[in-house]
């Protein structure tokens, strides 16, 4: 017996039948009917899981300011000179620390950023 013969059968069922046979199989193999956008799931996860597999390095860098410190004034003034940002700006980033200083940066910019901070007495996280 084919796959083609045996949809062939299922096509001559009416509605009830297919539903009687859908519940005896779920019962026999103890599955359920999945809506087919679901059904299309494990084979969309099969084909991301090659996909995934080779690690790119990461290009694009957070600098993130973590601890203030205890020199705030002097940390605002520096906020301020590497982002351009006003007054008012670069206190409430300092303010909401951990907050980003700079995001999607090259690896040496946020090293740039956190040996400043570092040089007034904040930490910077790099993610």
């Amino acid at each position: 017996m084919s796959v083609d013969s045996i949809i062939a059968e299922i096509e001559q069922l009416n509605v009830l039948d297919l539903v009687q046979l859908t519940k005896a199989l779920q019962e026999k193999w103890g599955v359920s009917a999945a809506p087919v956008a679901a059904a299309a799931g494990p084979a969309a996860a099969q084909e991301a899981a090659p996909a995934a597999a080779p690690v790119e390095e990461q290009t694009e860098f957070d600098a993130v300011l973590t601890e203030i410190g205890p020199n705030k004034i002097n940390v605002i003034k520096v906020v301020r000179e590497l982002t351009g940002l006003g007054l008012k700006e670069a206190k409430a980033v300092v303010d909401e620390a951990p907050k980003a200083i700079k995001e999607a940066v090259s690896k040496e910019e946020a090293e740039k950023i956190a040996e400043k901070m570092a040089e007034v007495g904040a930490k910077v996280t790099i993610k």
